[in-house]
Formats: structure tokens, C-alpha cells, sequence
């Protein structure tokens, strides 16, 4: 069975090109994203890591640590950090685990427990490592999404998911389709009028069931 919302994410020790980490010591008291790939030097993957490190001042005013992983080793890693920052045109300053093993991809259940990566891989032997895990500072597991190899991730979708699942957890609301930062948000059904009222004063009875207010400041 894969990780399911609200599953504590596991924890693990690595080698990445800024060292060893032990992964929940390495989270803390922070928001989480991993973010995977199947393969170094690879050309979807270098615009996506790209984006990740272009978003650095964005991660930061969240609270929010990022960190790649990938099947390659270290040093294939910190040669590949050359070329990332050459499309972004910024430093690339998250780490990336060398998976070379594939416990991590395996705990968070990115292959299949026999998968093995054969002498001359390509890509398509790890394919299936292409995911983005939100974690929160409980080392829970917030949020998955999972791509093909030839569709590129939306990293701005990535940041507005991050937001909306900050204020859920800040306010105990709920965010409708398409919410960005400063949209009215969903009241839960768990209040009642009377509770809605004293937390959200004024809001907007759309349907019984779908209730709008401002985020409570």
C-alpha cells in the first residue's frame, strides 16, 4: 500500500551533494517538498529543477525546505547542479539525495520492491521516480502529485498548493477551485452558523453546504 494522506512520511538517512541527512531531522519544525526525477541530465527534469531553484526566495518566506532526489550519484548530482543553474540562471541551492539504492524511492513507494536499476539505465528504468510530496512540520504526508516523463511539472501549481494547505492549517478553513492567496475560502460544514459567525463574522451562503468568507486575519 503507497503513502496516503496524512501518513507519516518515512524516515531515512542519505547521502545527498550537501552530505548525510537523517530525513525528519533534516524537515525539523519546517514544511517539506521532495521532488523526484528519474535521472540526471536529463532535458524536462534540468527545466524543472530550474524552476525549484528560481522559487528559492518564495520556499524561504514559507518555512518551507525543498530537497530533490534522484537513482544517480553524488558527484553525477553536483555536475548536473552545473546545468540547472545555467537554464535558471540562479544558484541551485536545495540538495539532491543520491538514491543509488532505491530506498528512498522505494519507501515512498515510487517502484515496485523489485525494481532494480540494470547496468546502462536510461531514464525509463526509473520513470516512475517523478513525483512532488508535500510534508508538514508533523512529518506528515500533505499532499502527492505524480507526472509522466514528458509533461513538465507547474511548480506555480506546487506554491499555490503549498499555500492553500498553510492557511487550512492555520485558520482550519477549506480553498475552492482555482484559490490563490487573498481569495475568499471555504467555511467547513463542522461549523455552525452561530460558530461560523463568531470565527469569520460576515460571510456569503452560497448553497446550505458552501459558505465563503474572508481568511480570518
Amino acid at each position: 500500500m503507497g503513502l496516503r494522506i496524512n501518513d507519516t512520511v518515512p524516515d531515512f538517512t542519505a547521502e545527498t551533494d550537501h552530505g548525510t541527512i537523517q530525513f525528519h531531522d533534516w524537515i525539523g519544525d519546517n514544511w517539506a517538498i521532495l521532488f523526484s526525477h528519474p535521472k540526471d541530465f536529463t532535458p524536462v527534469c534540468t527545466t524543472e529543477f530550474g524552476a525549484v531553484a528560481q522559487l528559492a526566495e518564495e520556499w524561504e518566506k514559507r518555512g518551507t525546505k525543498v530537497i530533490g532526489v534522484s537513482v544517480d550519484g553524488v558527484e553525477e548530482h553536483k555536475g548536473w547542479k552545473k546545468d540547472i543553474e545555467k537554464v535558471a540562471g540562479t544558484d541551485a541551492g536545495f540538495p539532491i539525495i543520491a538514491d543509488e539504492g532505491l530506498e528512498v524511492s522505494k519507501a515512498f513507494d515510487m517502484l515496485p520492491a523489485e525494481a532494480y536499476m540494470p547496468d546502462g539505465r536510461t531514464p525509463n528504468d526509473s520513470a516512475t521516480v517523478r513525483a512532488v510530496f508535500i510534508i508538514g512540520p508533523d512529518k506528515q504526508l500533505k499532499l502527492s502529485m505524480t507526472y509522466p516523463m514528458n509533461v513538465g511539472r507547474n511548480f506555480a501549481e506546487v506554491l499555490r498548493a503549498l499555500d492553500g494547505l498553510q492557511t487550512a492549517a492555520k485558520h482550519t478553513v477549506a480553498t475552492p477551485a482555482n484559490w490563490n492567496v487573498g481569495d475568499d475560502v471555504v467555511i467547513p460544514t463542522s461549523f455552525d452558523e452561530a460558530a461560523a459567525k463568531e470565527k469569520f463574522g460576515e460571510f456569503k451562503t452560497v448553497l446550505p453546504y458552501l459558505r465563503m468568507a474572508k481568511t480570518p486575519s
